[in-house]
């Protein structure tokens, strides 16, 4: 299948904010949601997913940060998109209390997405390396339902780092206020998951109630990615009723 193939249907544009310019791809009608890849990148099973929000009333917003879009995952795919995000100055991959800089990018984005569509506010889903990522954009009011697939940054080596959100000092205090202002977060892992670190016990102890957290048992030592390579039926389902709920989609 080609680049084509996968991404048939989709309009690819380029966004420049906060110093820093991606590609991104846009699909369907209604509230607005960001889906942030994982690695590699935007893969089949990424598009398949972020067409699923398409077929439940949202207009989807997929950025292209790394890899190839619209490849299949492979070894050499991984370890190239990993090298990126290792050296790249738009990703936090180790420092600890660092919100990643292309976080404005995507707050960006977003905030020009809602400016355009409207409604109660919008979504994003952030996945592994960018799981994070839509927890630090509730730092906007226009974040109303940040759902974290298997956060994975900063890289889990050491208890810090396995522990931290990807937030800074600043971007923390905000996203405490926003939750125990009503936004609610949904956040889901495979327990097993050593990539994701002690970081749902961070993000109970920030978040409280306001956060959901769907818990997984892990069926090989391999399983990551909730909602695409391992995918989690009931999980996908979860994640498309809270984007509903929290965007008021009849």
């Amino acid at each position: 299948m080609t680049m084509s193939d996968v991404l048939a249907g989709w309009d690819r544009d380029s966004f420049t904010a906060a110093g820093l310019t991606h590609d991104w791809y846009r699909r369907g009608s209604g509230p607005a949601v960001i889906v942030v890849h994982e690695l590699p990148g935007i893969t089949p099973r990424v598009v398949a997913f972020a067409d699923e929000l398409v077929a439940a009333g949202m207009t989807v917003a997929m950025p292209d940060l790394v890899g190839r879009a619209g490849q299949a995952p492979s070894r050499g795919a991984l370890a190239a998109s990993l090298a990126k995000i290792c050296i790249s100055r738009e990703f936090s991959t180790w420092a600890v209390g660092r919100t990643s800089p292309v976080v404005a990018w995507l707050r960006a984005l977003g905030t020009a997405l809602h400016r355009e569509i409207g409604g109660v506010g919008i979504g994003a889903v952030g996945m592994c390396f960018s799981g994070g990522f839509a927890l630090a954009m509730m730092v906007d009011d226009t974040m109303v339902a940040p759902v974290l697939s298997q956060p994975s940054l900063p890289l889990p080596v050491g208890p810090a780092r396995s522990a931290d959100l990807g937030l800074s000092p600043d971007d923390r205090l905000q996203v405490a206020r926003r939750a125990a202002d009503g936004c609610g977060v949904l956040a889901l892992r495979y327990r097993d998951d050593r990539a994701v670190g002690t970081r749902f016990d961070t993000l109970s102890e920030l978040l409280g109630d306001a956060v959901e957290t769907v818990e997984l048992d892990s069926r090989r030592s391999s399983d990551h990615s909730v909602l695409t390579e391992q995918r989690d039926e009931a999980a996908v389902a979860r994640v498309v009723e809270f984007l509903r709920q929290r965007l008021d989609i009849a």
